[in-house]
């Protein structure tokens, strides 16, 4: 059965090809008990890219408030996403009439798929990448050109903008998930600008979900592409760095003709159909200070060289991450060390074709975390000394 999470799609050469913390405990969160644990307790959970941590006290503040004095507010709809949008454009430099808002960035991707491909205008994104766009076109029965990546496990930028050719929408996923690499800045832009030069009628999704965990110099949002470029969308979430998976918020930033016709598709995005506690959230969480973000990449930055080097260490290579988690070749089938680490407390990723014999997912826990999945690592895979010099 097709699901967005596998597929098979056929390239047009006949290769098959996959695209494959605690809040304040007063008088109304005593109800709740607000652990942020989305498994059982004692799980370490590394399969789903998530902030461990949580979105913190400030948000959680929000949230606290937003149920109102007597806890009904949730009770009503609200179509007050005006001051996000307004938070959201500050943060960005842009207008409130170049943001979208969606339920986490999935609304947005879907969004996009909808609009921009057709069946004869094809969705074109690498192998593997994040299942959504493609999943989705191909459920719609438009076509999806799959390009593989590089020796390095980068989207290949050349090929890339070859199959863009004639095509409806390209998803550019940077940092890629489930891959954690990154293509700069600068290669990007010109990226961008070559699809637009050969094939002005295709449409880019730049999804910059992991935006604020990249540590490369070379790095920069393409937002102000976006908003002067109708064929150029940038996607944005609040699930990741932010920690804010469980509360689904989301957005889009982009030309203002391009947000007008996203925003008529999805009636609005906001008049009524999105979580007022989300929406709350969200304000807090952009306007909050900047330390957060930093103080989380910081964090992130830590625990991910700590983890990337007890692999390497034990000759096993991951690529290089730029992300909250890692793609490493355990040199074994990703399905029978899923099984073996989930009997032992720890949670690891999906399959990601065409690699799911040798690589598997890791996302990046807190570093106690970290220390306790390594070990139960070491067991699994054999691998509990690091190898000789």
């Amino acid at each position: 059965m097709l699901t967005r999470r596998t597929f098979v799609q056929t390239v047009g050469t006949g290769v098959a090809a996959y695209i494959g913390a605690r809040g304040r405990e007063n008088s109304l969160w005593a109800a709740f008990e607000p652990t942020l644990e989305a498994v059982d307790p004692g799980v370490i959970c590394l399969s789903s890219n998530e902030n461990p941590g949580g979105p913190g006290k400030v948000v959680l503040d929000a949230i606290q408030a937003a149920f109102g004095p007597n806890g009904a507010r949730p009770g009503r709809y609200d179509g007050t996403s005006g001051p996000l949008i307004d938070a959201i454009a500050k943060k960005n430099g842009v207008k409130p009439e170049n943001v979208v808002l969606g339920c986490g960035s999935t609304q947005i991707l879907r969004s996009c798929t909808h609009l921009f491909t057709a069946k004869d205008k094809a969705l074109v994104g690498t192998i593997p990448t994040y299942e959504e766009c493609a999943g989705y076109a191909e459920m719609m029965g438009h076509p999806v050109r799959a390009v593989s990546l590089d020796a390095d496990f980068k989207m290949d930028l050349g090929k890339i903008a070859d199959a863009a050719k004639g095509a409806g929408l390209v998803f550019y996923c940077n940092p890629n998930n489930p891959t954690a690499t990154y293509v700069g800045a600068k290669a990007t832009r010109d990226f961008l600008a070559k699809v637009n030069r050969e094939s002005p009628e295709t449409t880019i999704l730049v999804d910059e979900a992991y935006f604020d965990y990249v540590t490369d110099p070379d790095h920069d949002t393409h937002v102000a592409i976006a908003i002067e470029n109708p064929r150029v969308v940038v996607a944005r979430t609040f699930s990741k760095a932010y920690g804010m998976a469980g509360l689904r918020m989301g957005y889009a930033v982009g030309h203002l003709d391009t947000i007008k016709k996203m925003r008529d598709w999805d009636g609005g995005s906001g008049a009524g159909s999105l979580n007022v506690l989300a929406l709350h959230a969200g304000i807090a969480a952009i306007e909050q200070d900047p330390s957060f973000i930093i103080a989380e990449r910081a964090r992130n930055t830590a625990v991910r060289d700590f983890t990337m080097k007890w692999f390497a260490d034990r000759g096993m290579k991951p690529t290089g991450s730029q992300a909250n988690f890692m793609f490493v070749n355990i040199g074994r089938p990703a399905a029978a060390f899923r099984d073996a680490c989930r009997a032992k407390g720890v949670l690891v990723a999906r399959d990601f074709p065409p690699f799911e014999k040798t690589h598997c997912r890791l996302s990046f826990g807190t570093m106690e975390e970290m220390k306790k999945a390594v070990a139960v690592f070491g067991e699994v895979l054999g691998k509990k000394d690091a190898a000789a010099a």
